[in-house]
């Protein structure tokens, strides 16, 4: 966590706490709860507390500020990696308030708010307050049922320089064309990021379905990124370093086969359609 992220659409990541609630299907086999076990930190649930870090870990985009200022480069800031800041508690209301004074005093960084908790956002901020232009706002969409659910939400927030939407862990086909073109506002979301699950019980992607997102984009002109596939990949992309034994599950769509094999992360790689999809929405501040 920090500086120079691994997670291939930002540069950094901040995380004002850690700990969170979880609230849907895409949250069944979560990253972040699994790292904070492997650390020994039980921050997961209603009752649970939440871990808070030192003045220290909040200067950090202070410099990386300054540097984007020096280097006359924007840097991305993913906020927050174990944790979701808009999560209903009283002990996160004045954490949640720095966090909203650091974006303002950053203004070299585009700060990514995603959560899964859009419906929560307004109730949560400071009465009268408007994001600022170099916030990104995004909402997590694993299926067509939370996709109905939360973008309608997403797209009455006018302020953010971006909406977004992450479909990732992607467990079903989406159908976004609806929300990748202006509503009544003026609004839509700006970038549609996807990828498959991680882990040893993770839950196979259809290749199709990453595929129809990007073609669902690329129609309305919306910059697509295509993060991973996760732990499962398309067996004739990887058949040359599957090993004998390898896991392989046939996904039946509408008497359709399809077989994905269990190789990891590292192995399955981002390819999708014949090449990396690394497009980003520009912005005007």
């Amino acid at each position: 966590m920090g500086k120079d992220s691994r997670i291939e659409w930002t540069h950094h990541t901040f995380n004002p706490w850690w700990g969170c609630v979880k609230v849907s299907a895409a949250c069944d086999h979560c990253y972040a709860e699994t790292w904070a076990k492997r650390l020994g930190e039980g921050l997961w649930g209603p009752h649970t507390p939440r871990r808070f870090f030192s003045d220290a870990h909040w200067k950090e985009p202070l410099r990386w500020d300054k540097d984007a200022a020096r280097d006359k480069v924007r840097r991305r800031v993913f906020c927050a990696s174990m944790a979701d800041i808009f999560e209903n508690r009283s002990d996160l209301i004045a954490e949640r308030r720095r966090l909203l004074d650091l974006i303002e005093k950053t203004p070299n960084l585009d700060w990514l708010l995603l959560t899964k908790r859009i419906h929560l956002v307004r109730k949560q901020l400071p009465k009268g307050y408007e994001f600022p232009k170099h916030v990104w706002l995004g909402t997590t969409v694993e299926d067509q049922a939370t996709a109905k659910k939360r973008i309608k939400h997403l797209l009455e927030f006018s302020s953010p320089s971006v909406r977004f939407l992450s479909c990732e862990p992607l467990l079903s086909a989406v159908d976004l064309s609806e929300y990748l073109v202006r509503n009544e506002i003026g609004n839509r979301v700006d970038w549609v990021i996807a990828g498959g699950e991680s882990g040893p019980h993770s839950r196979p992607m259809d290749p199709a379905w990453p595929a129809a997102l990007q073609r669902q984009c690329a129609k309305a002109k919306v910059p697509f990124h295509f993060k991973q596939w996760g732990h499962w990949a398309p067996v004739e992309q990887v058949v040359d370093v599957m090993k004998k034994g390898t896991p392989i599950h046939v996904i039946r769509k509408d008497g359709s086969e399809v077989s994905v094999a269990a190789i990891g992360k590292g192995k399955a790689g981002r390819i999708l359609a014949g090449k990396h999809w690394d497009q980003f929405p520009s912005t005007v501040l």
